[in-house]
């Protein structure tokens, strides 16, 4: 017991010691408020949008950004912001629960593969081994390609992507915690399996899990984008910001605004997440901090 509690301590007091070197790091705090914008934006599109996201009104299409229309209207006469509004729902939401779907089926796998070890390990690493012999766009690709492009569809697509790399890195961390004294307490008390690995290992180890997650996000809206751009994702009338860069490409050269929009909150977004990441991976790792 005095283990588990010194080690929850420990827990603690590295958390805070993070928090602080972040609120030092001028690339965590711009990170973070680019990212925080663009959330709050997104949870508030419903109040702040100017219009109906699907309001079409061919009598004022193809209108180029002025008072009323700030970023302009697409072809079919919808104004631009309020798309770009709704779109950040659905490209922020499809990466934040692929990210996550990914991460708690890894949860799984690793942690398994890590605490029983043996045949168990060794058959569930080889099938991560399949997984990850495959480009992450390309696995994405095949399972948008033959589940649809539903929303959820898409979700399931781009967490399988995830699995493999962060299974492989919570694995590692449970082959290096299972040993401690405090996890051989909790089998000596009669623990189940279930409750060691859920209660005492992955609260443990989830630290690397979250500094690769975050880094992940801003892959994950890039593949969201693409997807929806080639396809694949989610389409229209939805005003997803990969899908409306696909419906306004015929109107690069005459109507180049159309896609400036949402080209630049594409932009933002994995600038955002990219300086967060980055910044959680140095603050989060000795190696790195000293």
């Amino acid at each position: 017991m005095a283990d588990m509690k010194k080690e929850k301590r420990k827990g603690i007091n590295q958390w805070q010691e993070v928090l602080n070197i972040l609120l030092h790091n001028p690339n965590a705090i711009i990170g973070f408020v680019i990212v925080a914008v663009l959330i709050i934006l997104a949870i508030l599109a419903p109040w702040i949008s100017p219009y109906n996201y699907l309001e079409m009104n061919l009598a004022i299409a193809k209108q180029g950004p002025s008072a009323a229309h700030i970023f302009g209207t697409d072809d079919l006469g919808r104004d631009i912001l309020s798309r770009i509004l709704y779109g950040g729902r659905y490209s922020m939401s499809l990466g934040f629960l692929s990210v996550g779907l990914g991460a708690i089926v890894a949860m799984v796998i690793g942690s398994i593969a890590g605490y029983f070890g043996g045949w168990v390990d060794n058959l569930l690493m080889r099938m991560m081994d399949v997984l990850s012999a495959i480009p992450g766009m390309l696995l994405s690709i095949i399972v948008a390609a033959a589940l649809g492009t539903a929303y959820h569809d898409t979700v399931i697509a781009m967490a399988i992507g995830n699995v493999a790399a962060l299974s492989r890195i919570l694995r590692a961390q449970i082959l290096s915690i299972r040993e401690k004294e405090y996890v051989q307490a909790a089998k000596a008390s009669n623990c189940s399996n279930f409750r060691i690995i859920f209660s005492h290992i992955i609260p443990n180890s989830v630290m690397p899990m979250i500094i690769n997650c975050t880094s992940r996000l801003a892959a994950a809206l890039l593949f969201c984008a693409s997807l929806s751009f080639i396809g694949l994702g989610v389409q229209p009338p939805e005003p997803e910001w990969g899908a409306m860069l696909a419906g306004a490409r015929g109107y690069i050269r005459t109507y180049p605004y159309m896609l400036i929009s949402p080209g630049i909150f594409i932009a933002l977004s994995v600038v955002g997440f990219t300086l967060l990441g980055d910044s959680l991976r140095d603050a989060m790792d000795p190696k790195l901090r000293k």
